[in-house]
């Protein structure tokens, strides 16, 4: 099996701290990985670290057969597209300008169907009726789905996406979650950060949790996506129950034991 990525002992420092300690991932053409695990965990960082945003201490990425750091940034985004968590638009491009911006790796060598590159990546994820409108005249959500667009336009083989469906409505995640599988079932493959952790078990062939920095586990998403595992890191009680396909219902439980209401306040409180 073709690996796309391979992160071998990965250390980030962001100032004093290090935020990403002797991380080790890899992401094979066709396989969706996931990566999971609570606010400072470290999953933006990796992703930064991943596409050259971030300098490692130490360790190494490869991006196919090559070092990251030995890749020109056309090179790198022959390779890789990439979604970040912020892909605002400064200036007053159209849905269709966007989109088309991700074709500029190959513009000395465009393919015969280009144009036609461009329109599938806009109508799979549903903004194919907005391509002539402003994008910053569009809702949050809708901006979200041409940045997806933008990067399956680009035709890498590696999709590399902090967050994708954090700002859309559920049609629209399951959308992008079957393309992501789509472009696996291709040939592809695809590194994604999820916070829904059912949409996680349903899209991913192995998952990666990372906790404070470091590997928690790493592995299919029915040995991995655990009540104990899942309460230990997230510091948080769930419950886990098997749905129709195989696939895992991840239920963090509220316990009103706690002192919190359904209403959000405590008791105590005085709201």
């Amino acid at each position: 099996m073709t690996t796309l990525l391979d992160v071998r002992h990965l250390v980030v420092r962001r100032g004093p701290r290090v935020v990403i300690n002797d991380v080790s991932l890899r992401v094979s053409a066709g396989e969706v990985v996931a990566v999971i695990g609570p606010n400072g965990a470290g999953k933006s960082s990796l992703v930064s670290a991943i596409t050259g945003d971030l300098m490692p201490e130490s360790g190494e990425i490869w991006l196919g057969e090559t070092l990251l750091s030995e890749l020109d940034l056309r090179e790198q985004a022959r390779i890789r597209a990439v979604l970040t968590q912020q892909s605002a638009v400064a200036f007053g491009f159209t849905v269709h300008e966007v989109v088309s911006m991700a074709r500029e790796p190959w513009r000395t060598t465009p393919p015969s169907d280009e144009a036609q590159i461009i329109m599938d990546a806009m109508g799979t994820t549903d903004v194919m009726h907005l391509g002539m409108r402003p994008v910053q005249a569009l809702s949050g959500g809708e901006q979200a789905r041409v940045a997806i667009a933008r990067t399956l336009a680009q035709t890498t083989p590696l999709l590399i996406w902090d967050e994708p469906t954090a700002a859309l409505d559920v049609r629209h995640q399951l959308l992008a979650m079957r393309r992501l599988r789509a472009h696996a079932a291709s040939g592809g493959g695809a590194l994604v950060v999820l916070h829904d952790l059912t949409l996680a078990s349903q899209v991913a062939d192995r998952v990666v949790i990372l906790k404070s920095g470091g590997l928690s586990a790493q592995g299919s998403p029915r040995e991995v996506l655990t009540a104990a595992r899942l309460s230990d890191v997230y510091e948080a009680e769930f419950i886990v129950h098997e749905i129709p396909g195989g696939a895992l219902a991840v239920i963090p439980r509220m316990d009103a034991s706690e002192g919190v209401q359904a209403n959000g306040f405590s008791p105590s409180s005085g709201a």
